[in-house]
């Protein structure tokens, strides 16, 4: 069956004069994390990205990888990972540590200055353990608050910010935290001193009419559209959570969402690759 793709297109047409306008915020999805080739391809093209820019990263599988090595179930709910104590250590050791300096590491050696943060540092962000009637998530965080002055000042300075998902609860407790919901949460921060731009990078050219074909991008949905495609069961499932994202950021003052691959990151500033999430 054809793929139509017009189903909910709009001006494609982008604000940010192809360089994400004021603050690029991008979300890197651990898939590439994982891929030592994929990853320093990623953060070349990062570093050249113009302008004020914040990274956010996830944890990918080496945290999985070391609990088992160390002999301490994991457990999954919904793609979630229930973060017992030993599994906290774990995660911050890895996703703050390792992963972060790694990254941080590579962006100074392409020219990029860069500082890599958790919540915890410079009381970034804050949250507190998630709440939940049946499901006892562990020490997982839930975002409260964003510090936007203390990024603005990094910012600045030219500085590149490297997120971490670790946050803190202000009592001296570390949270695991959902890397997209940061991602979220900090443009809808910054969005009082910048146009702000968010990208979901990930390994999937866009928003997939058909989860097996790649080329089947829709271009550009609103919340109509969205609607539309929800109704008709043409969205995948695993995509809905982070479309919901997406509208809610676009609701609290970020200036555009795109959702795309993570090789096409310069197409995907300008407006010329992945998923438009907009307004109307």
């Amino acid at each position: 069956m054809e793929v139509n793709k017009n189903i909910n297109c709009a001006n494609t047409n982008s604000p940010f004069s192809g360089q994400g306008g004021d603050l690029s915020i991008i979300k890197i999805g651990g898939n590439i994390i994982d891929d030592e080739t994929k990853l320093s391809s990623f953060l070349q093209n990062f570093a050249s990205v113009k302008g004020k820019k914040i990274l956010v990263h996830g944890g990918g599988k080496l945290a999985t990888k070391l609990a088992d090595q160390m002999g301490v179930q994991q457990q999954m709910i919904d793609g979630r990972r229930i973060t017992d104590a030993e599994t906290l250590k774990i995660v911050t050791m890895v996703y703050a540590g390792y992963i972060n300096k790694n990254i941080v590491a590579q962006l100074q050696a392409n020219g990029c200055n860069a500082i890599g943060l958790t919540g915890a540092d410079g009381n970034m962000i804050l949250a507190h353990k998630r709440k939940h009637v049946t499901i006892n998530y562990g020490f997982v965080g839930d975002i409260d608050s964003v510090n936007a002055d203390l990024i603005k000042s990094l910012l600045d300075q030219d500085i590149a910010v490297v997120a971490a998902p670790i946050t803190h609860d202000g009592q001296g407790t570390l949270l695991n935290t959902n890397a997209d919901t940061i991602a979220q949460e900090i443009a809808k921060a910054m969005g009082k001193y910048y146009t702000t731009a968010l990208i979901y990078s990930f390994e999937k050219n866009g928003v997939l009419l058909n989860v097996d074909d790649e080329n089947s991008v829709i271009p550009v949905i609103n919340p109509a559209g969205y609607a539309e495609l929800k109704s008709k069961q043409l969205i995948f499932a695993g995509m809905i959570p982070k479309l919901d994202n997406a509208f809610a950021a676009l609701s609290n003052g970020v200036g555009r969402v795109i959702i795309g691959k993570a090789e096409q990151l310069q197409q995907l500033l300008a407006g010329t690759a992945g998923t438009t999430i907009k307004h109307e």
